[in-house]
């Protein structure tokens, strides 16, 4: 979907597709039929922007074989659908049955996490519309923060470095602008602003800078007013936002609350818990297990980094913080001037959510998916957006 911010700047919004299990071409294509176009039709609007998740498997190939992006260009187009950003964050195996810390491999100190992107971002310039002003490409924040050796400050940088000459050449010779934003997460290298000003800053601002994911600003109690203020003061442009919600306890010593997040513990992914200490400072643990076996302080409300459905409350004592989400969507597009072109919808949780709370078929997921969907238009309409009418080619049938 497509809009128009007052300054004139339209405002692509999608969804991730990497809460799909496809890990090959057949199978991304697959999805667009059997999720991305359903989802369109239920929301009744004329183009739905998917973000895709392309596993490097899928990506060697698209790169190898210039008739296949042009297979999946067509097929996207066909139903109704547009890509204008990549989540090149997960490399692949997202959806095995424990995923964890593996999620952060390759990290930036491979050459193989450079190519992967620099791959991604070929990709992404013979799949953009032709009337899409530029493309952009989510990535993980460096690594996990451990382990950490000084001299991979150095190598780091050199990669991103390079990233950015490489996009450079990209423009040069597709004509497509492509841009890459690192996305802070509780755990890295780069878990928050402050220390994304510190380690990022100072690169090529035209094609490097953020990803914003929302989820993972509330978990770290970050202000977004604030949090923008010190990304532009570090030269770093907010390339693409992940709106997602965070899962709260606002009393975490009540065994009501306990309880009820003992049913988000699971296996596959890490959910980083955190809380706030006297004074402000921000403390926590790597996962949910750790924090409900006492290693968290329940004097303060907690956050947990698990991608909760945005339309939807959990049952009390939870909450989401659908409500910061709310605040951070109102300081990026609420102002004279879009602080951010490309919104992503990121639950990729769904299958992972308690047994009571998941899909159990495929018209679950897809009256899911709309669902949040529509819950982030009626924001952006709250905040002056207006939706463009686009005109498309009739599905594949």
């Amino acid at each position: 979907m497509r809009f128009r911010h007052t300054d004139g700047t339209t405002v692509h919004l999608a969804y991730c597709s990497n809460v799909h299990q496809a890990e090959d071409l057949d199978g991304v294509v697959a999805q667009l039929a059997s999720y991305a176009q359903p989802v369109r039709e239920t929301l009744g609007a004329g183009l739905l922007g998917i973000g895709l998740w392309l596993a490097r498997d899928v990506v060697t190939e698209l790169s190898a074989r210039p008739e296949s992006v042009q297979r999946l260009r067509t097929e996207l187009t066909a139903r109704g659908l547009e890509t204008v950003t990549l989540n090149a964050f997960p490399y692949g195996g997202f959806h095995r049955e424990v995923v964890k810390k593996d999620v952060y491999l390759p990290d930036w100190t491979d050459p193989a996490r450079l190519r992967y992107t620099v791959d991604c971002a070929r990709v992404l310039a013979g799949l953009l519309p032709d009337n899409a002003r530029r493309g952009s490409v989510s990535t993980l924040p460096l690594a996990w923060r451990t382990p950490w050796p000084t001299a991979a400050y150095d190598t780091t940088r050199r990669a991103l470095d390079q990233l950015g000459v490489d996009l450079a050449q990209l423009e040069r010779d597709t004509g497509r602008a492509i841009r890459v934003g690192f996305e802070p997460e509780p755990g890295c290298v780069v878990e928050n602003t402050v220390q994304a000003a510190r380690e990022l800053g100072g690169l090529d601002p035209e094609r490097l800078g953020i990803c914003l994911d929302t989820c993972h600003l509330a978990v770290q109690f970050e202000e977004p007013a604030q949090a923008l203020r010190r990304l532009a003061d570090a030269g770093l442009p907010v390339v693409k936002v992940q709106a997602s919600s965070a899962l709260q306890a606002d009393n975490p010593a009540d065994p009501a609350a306990l309880r009820a997040l003992a049913r988000f513990v699971e296996p596959r992914f890490l959910h980083q818990t955190r809380t706030t200490a006297p004074g402000g400072t921000v403390t926590g643990v790597d996962d949910l297990p750790d924090a409900l076996a006492g290693e968290l302080d329940p004097a303060s409300a907690w956050r947990v980094h698990f991608h909760a459905p945005l339309h939807a409350e959990p049952e009390p004592p939870l909450r989401t913080t659908a409500d910061e989400l709310t605040t951070a969507l109102g300081e990026l597009l609420g102002g004279p001037h879009a602080v951010c072109d490309h919104v992503e919808v990121e639950t990729y949780t769904w299958s992972v959510l308690p047994e009571h709370l998941r899909p159990h078929d495929r018209e679950g997921l897809v009256a899911g998916l709309a669902a949040e969907l529509a819950w982030t238009r009626d924001r952006f309409e709250e905040l002056g957006l207006h939706p463009l009418s686009l005109t498309r080619k009739e599905p594949v049938s």
